[in-house]
């Protein structure tokens, strides 16, 4: 048995494919399959059903791909001793950001990080939540950068900060002629909203306390729900309706156009709570700690540690 047959062992159950795990782990699918005839031969068993798709373990399989997880979890909390050690910051980190964080502050953060760290291979996915959270839990993200939930399932969390949301109006909206609005002055049939699956639309239904429901009696013809934020945004200015944004948008937006368009909350002003998800297992705590430090370097300081107002979940 040898640990690049566990790898090869882990990488066919994260990705239920010999090809997909061939092709990840940079070798053909003949050797790949090889290595795990080999491991099965020495073990006595066998580790995955080979008529079934997408491929799945048997039950032997399923204990052994675990056991397999651990061992190279800690030849890896090895490595990471041994740079740390010698302060060195190498590696591959793979992070994963929701599409309404990584628009605005990846582009603020990456240069300032890959300068400071050359020799870490940083991967970037952009995910819903529940996609990062499985990905955390199978091994295929390190960290992810979310808004906060009230539960993460036995994983870690850190706060980085607490982000208010804004309310941005179509030109000409009754709204615009407050300088300030409350929770009450908003209706969930005047917005516009992320798909399903995206924890801004939960927030903006959370402040409007609405559900979906209540916008399928909305008297219009057409309910625009998309992925895209600034697809929203584009929506807003078209004058379909209004929505939500998260404060740090903002500050990629014309100024004219946020002073126009742009509304704050009287308090309590909703807010969501912004932090990074990881594995209680995660080893890499030097380079999650790295990160951390590069994104806080740009966040306001009055968003930092700022819990006042409606928190959202």
């Amino acid at each position: 048995m040898t640990l690049v047959q566990l790898e090869y062992l882990v990488a066919i159950a994260n990705y239920k494919s010999f090809s997909e795990a061939a092709k990840n782990c940079f070798v053909t699918q003949p050797t790949l399959s090889m290595q795990i005839q080999k491991l099965e031969e020495e073990l006595g068993v066998i580790l995955f059903f080979r008529d079934r798709y997408p491929i799945t373990p048997t039950p032997v399989g399923t204990k052994v791909i675990e056991q397999a997880r651990q061992i190279l979890k800690e030849k890896e909390k090895l490595h990471i001793l041994l740079q740390t050690e010698k302060g060195e910051y190498t590696g591959t980190l793979h992070l994963a950001v929701i599409p309404t964080i990584s628009s605005y502050l990846l582009p603020m953060v990456l240069g300032n990080f890959t300068q400071k760290y050359p020799r870490v291979e940083l991967v970037i996915d952009e995910l819903i939540t529940d996609e990062i959270i499985a990905g955390i839990k199978n091994g295929s993200i390190d960290i992810g950068l979310i808004a906060l939930r009230t539960s993460h399932e036995n994983l870690l969390t850190q706060t980085l900060y607490y982000e208010p949301f804004v309310a941005f109006l179509p030109p000409k909206h009754p709204l615009l002629k407050k300088q300030t609005l409350h929770l009450t002055d908003l209706d969930i049939t005047d917005f516009l909203l992320l798909k399903e699956g995206h924890c801004l639309r939960e927030q903006v239904l959370s402040v409007c306390k609405a559900k979906t429901v209540d916008r399928q009696n909305k008297n219009t013809r057409v309910i625009f729900e998309t992925g895209n934020m600034e697809t929203l945004i584009k929506l807003v200015e078209q004058q379909f309706g209004m929505t939500l944004l998260p404060y740090l948008a903002l500050q990629h937006m014309d100024d004219k156009k946020v002073k126009k368009q742009a509304r704050t909350f009287a308090p309590p002003v909703p807010k969501r709570e912004v932090g990074l998800v990881y594995s209680n297992v995660f080893c890499k705590m030097h380079l999650l700690h790295a990160l951390q430090e590069e994104i806080l370097s740009i966040i306001p300081n009055h968003l930092k540690n700022n819990t006042d107002g409606l928190v959202l979940h």
